[in-house]
């Protein structure tokens, strides 16, 4: 016997602790926030604006806290405003030509060829002949004009003439007036440049027409030809483009454009505390942050370094702390939690590819609109609004979008982009938000406008960009929605309505095999999803998973009373046993075939839990009732669960059991089929099987209120139509047509 008054002994051993489990819990979680808070410094190397105390200040705006300029820098003029400058000066170049003397000795040679070709000739067609050969082209009738004594021979002396007198002055080719556009051309004989008005260039036109002055017979049509012809034929340009020289002197215009705009020195004050930011102080601030930036000095104080990721990491904190306080399913979710890291991490990475691509990208272009549709449409609106808001805070606070009211704009544009998309049932849907966000963004702009006093251009260029931001992000969504479906596990309306078509190989199975099972399984998605919606549950996951719920009796669906013939039932045969270890099967066949067919987990959740662990009651009384009864293992006559764990699984067990049972009352009133309702209830909650589901005896109210009406409406009262106009009535008899 023990001794009463024995004290018990101390037991100094400590239970196992569960606090290194618990940090490497949340370890992983919060190291995802410190990976994005590491990656918007190194994306954006300045967190809150300013890099050693340079606020980046619009113009109109007041400046904040005095800048002296820590050394000396430029200012390098817009692209802009430097391709105009350049645009100028090329305006004024004056392109070059060179004499080329010795072309003349070519035409005079070249003519004593054609000539002596055309002087071998002794009759017209001849001649017609030697012309061709040497490039002349004439007409019988001008050959034979050439033929006449002497006439060879005027031409001869007429046209040398022209060209020993006229190609000295500078003879362009023909169509000068039209390819050379200066107003003033060089001039270069001999190294000797000199500006020519392009007005006074003898051009090849007016050399041709000089040949009045030296025609051997003016007053002939043929002849005027001929001698075209002749012209036409052995000139040379002498005063030829310089294309090399022209180029040199364009690219000495070009190098000797400025483009600096403006050098500070060192020490300088660029801009007084609480004074309006003008143009140049504008110009000179965001060429010191660009300076400073890229000069590394940021990133040579290890302590600037951790206080800025260490910033990054507070804002970001904000979203995780209400993650882990108010959403803790979705914090406990590691592949979730990814997720929004991974959503956070592209949109950040899309914020700085703008500024890469366009420096000064305007804060119109952040693509927070991408991450709140697709929060929206994973998770839900709330969690999308605060997304946007710290997506804001933290990018528009940033050195390259600091100045520009970035985070009103980036606030707006994103907010309004959560509120503007549920969910995606329709393809207009996307449509819808993207009007939506553009139309916030034209708020944005007028209200930009009115602030700053800006034009009606600006306010364009507002929504222009916002509206590309709204479509480019809508695109977004339609190609990621997918990946970050299987990333996080979430089954978007956009795979119910997919795994609710007709022609889903299952659905089609079970249409064709198990015709009683289908209907079964449609009279019941209609009466959950109405459930589901009047008690704020999500009545589309229901109705597809009501269609996939009994999937499992396509393995034997015989055995299952609503697809057997009247008077055929196999388990007439079979033990009770037998019996209820085929039926409890059709769960565990069920999924068998969710997985085979690849079933999101959140349907395949309705397959086990629309039976729960209840007891298979039939046959479970036929053992009972049997002149040999032995002892009865109730385990193989109770389903294998688990119970429901979400609204929609709990309503589709009670909608199962109402829809089965329901079926079999005749003549039913309301008050009977109220009574029958609330008889199934009871029986599951006083079975435990609604403990794990978040179910109010409120909502189970809704929920039998709900069946009742959707009863009814199916159960809706029809007329009798008289059989002599071939209609059918309550009293109808076949033998009666015979």
């Amino acid at each position: 016997m023990s001794d009463p008054t024995r004290r018990p002994e101390l037991k100094l051993e400590l239970a196992p602790s569960e606090r290194p489990g618990q940090m490497a819990f949340h370890g992983v979680r919060w190291g995802l926030l410190v990976g994005l808070a590491a990656l918007t410094y190194l994306l954006f190397p300045v967190v809150g604006g300013f890099v050693g105390g340079v606020v980046v200040t619009d113009v109109g705006d007041v400046a904040p806290a005095e800048v002296i300029a820590p050394f000396e820098f430029v200012v390098m003029k817009a692209a802009d405003e430097l391709e105009r400058e350049i645009e100028a000066v090329e305006a004024t170049l004056a392109p070059t030509y060179n004499i080329w003397d010795w072309e003349i000795d070519t035409v005079l040679a070249t003519a004593d060829i054609v000539f002596a070709a055309l002087d071998s000739a002794e009759t017209g067609a001849e001649l017609h002949e030697a012309a061709a050969r040497v490039g002349v082209q004439l007409t019988p009738e001008q050959a034979e004009y050439l033929v006449g004594e002497g006439m060879r021979q005027a031409y001869k002396r007429a046209l040398k003439t022209m060209m020993s007198r006229q190609l000295p002055r500078g003879i362009p080719s023909a169509g000068f007036a039209d390819y050379e556009q200066s107003a003033t051309i060089q001039v270069n004989r001999d190294g000797v440049k000199s500006p020519v008005p392009r007005d006074s260039v003898h051009t090849f036109e007016r050399f041709r027409d000089g040949r009045v002055a030296i025609h051997p017979d003016p007053n002939s049509t043929v002849g005027d030809h001929v001698l075209v012809e002749l012209i036409t034929r052995v000139f040379r340009p002498t005063l030829v483009f310089n294309r090399d020289e022209t180029e040199r002197e364009r690219a000495d215009l070009i190098g000797s454009v400025n483009p600096v705009k403006d050098t500070v020195r060192q020490d300088e004050r660029i801009v007084m505390a609480n004074d309006k930011v003008n143009a140049r102080a504008h110009e000179r601030l965001r060429a010191l942050w660009s300076e400073l930036v890229e000069s590394g000095q940021s990133e040579s104080d290890i302590s600037i370094t951790a206080g800025q990721i260490l910033a990054n990491a507070s804002l970001l904190a904000l979203f995780w702390v209400l993650l882990m306080l108010y959403l803790p399913a979705t914090y406990a979710s590691l592949r979730k939690m990814t997720a929004i890291a991974l959503m956070f991490a592209l949109v950040i990475g899309g914020a700085a590819g703008n500024v890469w691509l366009w420096p000064g990208a305007p804060p119109e272009l952040i693509p927070i609109p991408f991450a709140a549709m697709l929060v929206t449409v994973i998770f839900n609106g709330r969690l999308a609004m605060v997304s946007a808001m710290v997506l804001a805070v933290l990018l528009g606070s940033q050195a390259a979008y600091a100045g520009a009211d970035a985070i009103f704009v980036a606030l707006v544009g994103g907010v309004v982009a959560g509120l503007s998309l549920r969910s995606i049932r329709r393809r207009n849907q996307l449509l819808i938000s993207v009007v939506v966000v553009t139309a916030a963004f034209l708020l944005v702009g007028v209200t930009q406008a009115l602030r700053f006093e800006e034009g009606i251009g600006a306010v364009g260029t507002t929504v222009a960009l916002g509206g590309l931001n709204a479509m480019v992000s809508a695109a977004l969504v339609t190609i990621t929605l997918p990946l970050l479906e299987l990333l996080t596990g979430v089954t978007t309306e956009v795979t119910l309505l997919e795994l609710s078509d007709p022609n889903r190989p299952l659905l089609r199975r079970l249409a064709i095999e198990t015709p009683g099972t289908y209907a079964h399984s449609l009279a019941l998605a209609n009466l959950c999803e109405a459930a589901c919606n009047a008690i704020g549950a999500n009545g589309l996951l229901a109705r597809v998973g009501c269609y996939y719920h009994d999937i499992g009796k396509l393995k034997k669906s015989q055995y299952f009373v609503e697809n057997q013939m009247p008077g055929v039932n196999p388990h007439d045969k079979l033990k009770p046993e037998v019996s209820a270890s085929i039926i409890r099967n059709h769960v565990r066949e069920g999924l068998a075939l969710a997985n085979e067919h690849r079933l999101p987990e959140s349907i395949k959740a309705f397959i086990p839990a629309h039976h729960g662990t209840m007891e298979i009651s039939y046959f479970l009384d036929r053992a009972r009732n049997r002149e040999d009864a032995a002892e009865i293992n109730i385990g193989e006559f109770r389903y294998p669960g688990p119970k429901p764990t979400t609204l929609e699984t709990a309503v589709v067990m009670l909608g199962d059991s109402v829809e089965a049972a329901v079926r079999v009352l005749d003549d039913v009133s309301e008050q009977k089929m109220r009574d029958a309702i609330d008889h199934l209830f009871r029986q599951r909650v006083e079975a435990g099987q609604l403990d794990q589901a978040p179910l109010t005896m409120a909502q189970l109210t809704i929920i039998r209120d709900e069946f009742m009406r959707v009863f009814e409406g199916v159960r809706h009262n029809r007329i009798d139509y008289p059989t002599t106009s071939g209609g059918l009535s309550s009293d109808w008899d076949a033998s009666e047509d015979t």
